[in-house]
């Protein structure tokens, strides 16, 4: 990088410093009323953010509880849950319009086949069990699905029932912002990663043919 561009660089990140420093911060509570004098303006912008933010790798957890925040549990619910379908979707359509092509040849792998077969004759349900556990994160579960054999309408069901309760948490928390972790977000969790994964070996366990 050139000499100029470096003193550019230190200048904005020093006036970033500064501002953080001088400015005041607004809390949650004027946060909130300047989001609700926006109007409608202000679910659509944050559910288009939303959108196209877990599209790429940005965890999906920071826009669900910013929706708790912004928005309050109601509306953050009805954004958050709609934003993760239609990202899910997206990523889902990507990867299954391309990326199969793309790796084609390692599709037909033994061991790749025999996961694409749980994972499909699993349908929603392993879908949704995959969505539970925290611990999976959001837009790899998206591309993998979309490389697989599941079809279009159980990933979409599994997603939708396996990302409520988890966006649901987030949102409420967000709503009730501490400015740490609380000890009931971790409690939550734990419990989501615990009935994920028992839904997941149950769904993979079961035949195919009962699952059509």
């Amino acid at each position: 990088m050139p000499r100029v561009g470096i003193l550019v660089a230190v200048g904005l990140l020093a006036a970033l410093v500064v501002a953080a420093v001088v400015l005041p911060v607004p809390d949650p509570a004027q946060l909130r009323s300047w989001v609700s004098g926006a109007g409608w303006a202000a679910p659509v912008l944050l559910f288009v953010a939303y959108v196209v933010a877990t599209m790429v790798p940005i965890p999906r957890t920071v826009f669900s509880l910013a929706s708790g925040l912004l928005l309050g549990p109601v509306v953050g619910v009805a954004v958050a849950l709609t934003a993760t379908a239609v990202s899910a979707l997206g990523s889902f359509a990507l990867a299954r319009s391309v990326g199969r092509r793309l790796v084609a040849r390692y599709l037909e792998r033994d061991r790749v086949r025999a996961v694409d077969a749980r994972l499909t004759g699993g349908g929603w349900l392993a879908v949704a069990s995959l969505r539970i556990i925290p611990a999976i994160p959001f837009l790899p579960t998206n591309y993998a699905c979309g490389l697989s054999s599941v079809r279009a309408r159980p990933y979409l069901a599994g997603t939708m029932v396996g990302s409520l309760p988890g966006t649901a948490a987030a949102v409420a928390l967000g709503d009730t912002l501490t400015g740490t972790t609380p000890p009931a977000l971790l409690a939550v969790y734990a419990v989501l990663a615990v009935a994920g994964a028992a839904g997941l070996w149950f769904a993979i366990r079961r035949r195919p043919a009962l699952l059509s």
